[in-house]
């Protein structure tokens, strides 16, 4: 059975296409002055969800280059502290070996004890470092100072200072302080007290020597540790600039529009539409009945 075709089927099919092409044209406009191809999610849900998903991703990965940013810093100020340090370590044992000599005048001797002293509170201070208001040799603490004047260590045994660089890997940006000085009376502080004390009342310096070294082979060996990390962290934040690079590509892929393309596309839905206009016209052409209706 032929169904029959009346003027209002026609008027109905041709308002209905109409208004299709309308729809196109306005969707190319609106991508053409927001230059986005999603402007809402039901323009195409399969892409809006990806690129919310590649959004995501991508604050994590700005999280993280955060992050390693800081702990970066957190390691420059540290091996500063700890190459700070290792010539001050030297200096002492210079001054050790030089104190040894037995031929040294009182007053000589009270030099170097007076030199030694001055470096003492170098070093007091190279270990009290901070960045941003945090003692970077203390852990957690928030005493304000890993060391006290009384030479004891105020951080935290065991606590550490870590920065996420990545889902699963962190990255310890501070240093043990207590392990690189010691504390109280085993403190490298109280060391050269003692050298110094001993210059002044004739003990010989020379038994100390060997605590020197060991104290100054572990400056060395921290500062070692501390370059590693620091590589380490220079290494991820390359990473993350290349991932971050990627992702914004994904994201502008699914997300915006090639505008001389769209505009293009829009000047032929807009010819589409006026021959659409025209032909509708010309086809479905008022009659007497029409207006008698």
């Amino acid at each position: 059975m032929i169904s029959r075709v009346t003027s209002q089927t026609q008027m109905r099919t041709a308002q209905q296409n109409l208004q299709e092409n309308m729809a196109n044209m306005s969707r190319l406009q609106e991508q053409a002055s927001s230059l986005k191809a999603i402007n809402r999610a039901s323009d195409d849900p399969t892409a809006a969800a990806a690129a919310l998903s590649v959004r995501a991703e991508a604050r994590a990965v700005d999280q993280y280059s955060r992050n390693a940013d800081n702990g970066n810093d957190w390691l420059t100020t540290l091996d500063s502290a700890l190459g700070a340090s290792t010539n001050i370590m030297n200096r002492v044992r210079d001054l050790t070996v030089q104190g040894g000599n037995g031929a040294l005048s009182p007053a000589a001797k009270e030099a170097i004890a007076v030199e030694l002293e001055g470096l003492k509170d170098d070093l007091l201070g190279l270990a009290n470092t901070s960045y941003l208001g945090r003692t970077v040799f203390a852990g957690s603490s928030d005493a304000g100072a890993a060391f006290r004047s009384d030479y004891s260590f105020t951080g935290d045994t065991g606590s550490s200072v870590t920065r996420r660089i990545g889902a699963d890997t962190t990255v310890r940006v501070d240093a043990d302080g207590g392990a690189v000085f010691g504390s109280g009376a085993n403190s490298v502080f109280s060391l050269i007290d003692t050298i110094a004390s001993n210059l002044r009342d004739g003990t010989p310096v020379n038994d100390q020597l060997g605590d020197v070294d060991e104290r100054l082979a572990v400056v060395i060996g921290q500062r070692s540790e501390v370059g590693a990390r620091q590589a380490r962290m220079e290494r991820a934040q390359g990473t993350l600039l290349e991932q971050s690079g990627s992702l914004e590509s994904q994201r502008s892929g699914l997300e915006d529009v090639d505008l001389a393309q769209v505009i293009v596309d829009l000047k032929l839905q807009e010819v589409t539409y006026q021959s659409a206009l025209a032909v509708t016209a010309r086809v479905l052409q008022p009659t007497l009945m029409d207006f008698l209706r």
